[in-house]
């Protein structure tokens, strides 16, 4: 299995976790662990870190289990610990000055770099400037990439555009603005994902540019990755594992055999305990996000539609664990 380095982060595993919005909390990072390279924490605003981060001191790096964070939402996203390497804080946002204060963040040495989204569709995102929105102004992403790179390693998250194809030109200049890695989900923003991924455009920008790039879009399983890795150095995988953090298992079963095996009922409610476990060990204990990922967890099999709704009508982590284990 190719290998590659994303500054001086070495990547020995191509297969990387996307960050995804509820979803890829530390919990659920620690589930797919064994089997990926890569993870980031879900997507936070740069504002949403300096106003829970102002005044108030934050834990220093330590190889022992170590969280970053308080009560906020923000800080509990933000949790991180010595077994979750190598991982990336992905922000958004779209201002310069707050950017700014966010790059002499002691709390940034906890993480392996800072990825910024420049592609989440979300009119909740971009309404506010910041996401895909921010394709419309490749010089603005060049400019936070140049202020973040003074102290951090940096990455960017981008689409083929926001309403028109500009991904040659905004790939050329974050690269000449000194980002060490790119991602590219291979759709416009405006197509959300109802239109298939273009992989032709990664494959395209991959010999254009010079530093590694991940591809992203309609990845869904071993095969899927193998292509991907033809055209690029690295395969992120999004909404194919929600829920189900065995298909990176399986992923890697095919990348060395050439075959994957089914996924058994048994395994998907046994990672959903674990899920449940991980939750409670490093306190970030949803009930909200628990049914979100519970309802993805338990799917795939004869019986999941009534176990789901059975699912929706609990009100209590106990009520979950015993859920489950019934």
């Amino acid at each position: 299995m190719k290998s590659f380095k994303i500054g001086n982060i070495r990547i020995k595993n191509p297969v990387f976790l996307a960050p995804m919005v509820d979803v890829t909390d530390l919990a659920y990072r620690m589930l797919c662990r064994k089997w990926i390279g890569m993870a980031y924490t879900e997507m936070l605003y740069v504002d949403a870190i300096l106003h829970d981060t102002e005044n108030r001191k934050f834990p220093a790096p330590s190889t022992s289990i170590k969280e970053v964070a308080g009560n906020s939402k923000t800080k509990r996203l933000m949790k991180t610990c010595k077994e979750d390497k190598p991982v990336g804080l992905q922000i958004t946002g779209n201002s310069l000055k707050e950017l700014k204060k966010f790059s002499k963040l002691k709390l940034l040495k906890n993480y392996n770099l800072v990825d910024i989204n420049c592609g989440c569709p979300s009119s909740r995102i971009t309404g506010n400037l910041a996401g895909s929105y921010l394709l419309n102004n490749p010089n603005k992403i060049a400019e936070m990439i140049k202020i973040l790179k003074k102290d951090n390693t940096v990455t960017a998250k981008i689409r083929l555009g926001f309403r028109k194809n500009n991904v040659l030109k905004v790939a050329k200049l974050i690269e000449k603005s000194g980002a060490s890695a790119l991602t590219i989900h291979a759709r416009l923003a405006k197509d959300r994902y109802d239109a298939p991924a273009d992989w032709k455009w990664i494959k395209k920008i991959k010999k254009e540019i010079g530093i590694p790039i991940i591809g992203n879009g309609d990845i869904s399983s071993g095969e899927d990755v193998e292509k991907m890795l033809d055209i690029c150095d690295g395969a992120m995988v999004a909404r194919a594992s929600i829920g189900n953090p065995l298909i990176f298992r399986e992923i890697q079963r095919y990348l060395k055999t050439g075959k994957e095996k089914e996924i058994r009922k048994e395994d998907r409610i046994n990672e959903f305990k674990k899920y449940l476990k991980f939750a409670k060990r490093y306190k970030l204990i949803d009930l909200g996000r628990i049914k979100f990922l519970g309802g993805n967890f338990l799917r795939g099999f004869e019986g999941a539609g009534s176990m789901r709704k059975g699912l929706m009508k609990l009100k209590t982590l106990d009520e979950f664990e015993r859920f489950l284990e019934e």
